[in-house]
């Protein structure tokens, strides 16, 4: 099945030493790889191999890791004749298929994904990810629940671990209730999405996808969601880096599921 992935929005700046101007957020490095690699990488370990990269603002950059790509830097390799010959043992993207494709500078989501829609010709259902959080969500079980039910649009939603309080208020400032987001019963969108062909007859010139298409896949009851109560976490400032790159260097990586015989792994609490 393709995966759709949405890599072109104008990216996060981060003070580090590392990178000396803004960079695409997806092409951001955890580890050996950038975020959009691991990504990747967990959608084949589930089988899904067949690539559609929505690129936007400095897309060369990705196009330039791929093209450059170097499989001895996170697979085990032999090297032998004084370095002139090297034996991979392993291979990361040998049998992906990837298709990049510009789809403008300050597109939105729901216009970047009309921009591949001919890439998609003959696919009924096909995968898309916003490019911004990693989980272990179970991937076979969220493809289960959408042809269970059996509508245009499914989503993983998700709990993180916010520090924030979630308030409600009367009469415009009196504060009704005050409470830590976990214990809201509040959940977001993972930005992990299954969709049917039937998707693109609802987004309009110019809108976003989860403003006015999802409106409308609400009202005719179109609109599912997989609810996932275990690792995901989205890296959108500095310390979110910081913390990925944390749980990396320890080996505390739950969302590489190919490490793991290609089961989802037990978090404790």
């Amino acid at each position: 099945m393709k995966v759709v992935i949405f890599c072109g929005g104008l990216g996060l700046r981060l003070r580090m030493r590392e990178y000396s101007d803004r960079i695409p957020k997806p092409m951001v490095e955890i580890g050996y790889r950038p975020l959009l690699w691991h990504l990747m990488k967990y959608y084949a370990s589930f089988g899904h191999k067949d690539f559609i990269l929505c690129l936007g603002y400095r897309g060369d950059i990705v196009k330039n890791f791929f093209l450059n790509y170097n499989e001895c830097a996170s697979n085990d390799f032999i090297l032998s004749e004084g370095g002139k010959r090297v034996n991979l043992l392993s291979s990361d993207i040998e049998d992906w298929r990837i298709t990049f494709v510009d789809t403008g500078l300050k597109s939105n989501i729901g216009q970047r994904l009309k921009a591949i829609e001919k890439y998609l010709d003959g696919e009924e259902v096909f995968f898309a990810n916003y490019t911004d959080g990693l989980s272990n969500v179970p991937l076979d079980k969220v493809l289960d629940h959408y042809y269970k039910y059996n509508k245009i649009a499914c989503f993983v939603s998700v709990r993180p671990n916010y520090s924030f309080h979630v308030v409600s208020i009367r009469d415009e400032h009196v504060v009704k209730n005050i409470q830590h987001f976990n214990e809201s019963g509040s959940w977001i969108n993972g930005g992990y999405f299954v969709f049917g062909k039937k998707i693109f007859d609802n987004i309009m010139e110019g809108e976003e996808l989860v403003e006015e298409p999802f409106q409308r896949l609400i009202a005719r009851e179109e609109l599912i969601t997989y609810r996932h109560n275990d690792f995901w976490i989205s890296m959108d400032t500095f310390k979110d880096k910081q913390i990925l790159d944390d749980m990396y260097s320890k080996g505390n990586s739950p969302w590489e599921i190919w490490k793991n015989n290609n089961t989802v792994p037990i978090i404790e609490k």
